[in-house]
């Protein structure tokens, strides 16, 4: 059995299709479940998060939904999004990332459409995970270092968002990646075709050149991971 480490975040609604298809890797990949926070991720590698870019925002909600039905995965956004998913990280982490756990935290939010930001929402999401006093719980020393070192970790071996599937030095990102991680472990965690490894030596033809910093300050909606 192949072990693989699954980086992901609640805000991401990819992620929650992934969690939905993650059986598929079953029996031959063998998953560890590791929140992470994705605007960490994105500062890591100067990108901007989807919902950054206003034309990218629109395609990416509606492939989402156009992604759910096609794969028949129930879906509902929730109230606004992005969202700050600093506390369901922790809760992950309260519940020992638990598959179940983590499976009903992304079906609260993106199946039922639901965030926690409302004591009674939070009182019965913590209540569904048997989790007692959660706010106490996910402000322990304990759970924030957790997340910094599965952000830390996810950074340092590539990751640039989520969800990623890692496989040792492979990565696997997006929800779309799951056959193609699948065919990986069964080839005995190797690119066999030759064409795997031509592609990953291509030299750079043109570097673009550094873009220039906005004219005016921009919003960004931003956990922090302490």
């Amino acid at each position: 059995m192949v072990a693989a480490d699954w980086f992901f975040d609640f805000v991401s609604p990819f992620s929650y299709l992934a969690c939905e298809r993650l059986p598929l890797l079953a029996p031959a990949i063998r998953v560890r479940y590791r929140p992470v926070l994705f605007a960490a991720l994105l500062d890591a590698n100067g990108h901007k998060g989807p919902a950054e870019i206003a034309a990218k925002r629109l395609f990416t909600y509606r492939f989402v939904v156009w992604q759910a039905r096609r794969w028949g995965i129930p879906l509902k956004f929730p109230h606004e999004h992005p969202f700050n998913p600093l506390p369901l990280l922790r809760l992950a982490i309260a519940c020992d990332c638990r598959p179940d756990a983590v499976q009903r935290i992304f079906r609260f939010v993106w199946r039922d459409g639901r965030l926690p930001d409302l004591p009674i929402e939070w009182a019965e999401l913590a209540h569904d995970l048997a989790v007692d006093d959660a706010t106490a719980r996910i402000a322990s020393p304990e759970v924030k270092e957790a997340l910094r070192r599965n952000t830390d970790e996810a950074i340092a071996r590539g990751a640039f968002g989520v969800p990623t599937l890692a496989i040792g030095d492979a990565l696997f990102f997006g929800a779309d990646a799951m056959e193609m991680a699948r065919d990986y472990a069964a080839a005995g965690c190797r690119f066999d075709d030759p064409e795997y490894g031509r592609v990953a030596a291509l030299p750079e033809g043109v570097r673009r050149h550094a873009a220039k910093p906005p004219s005016r300050p921009r919003t960004r909606v931003v956990g922090e991971a302490g």
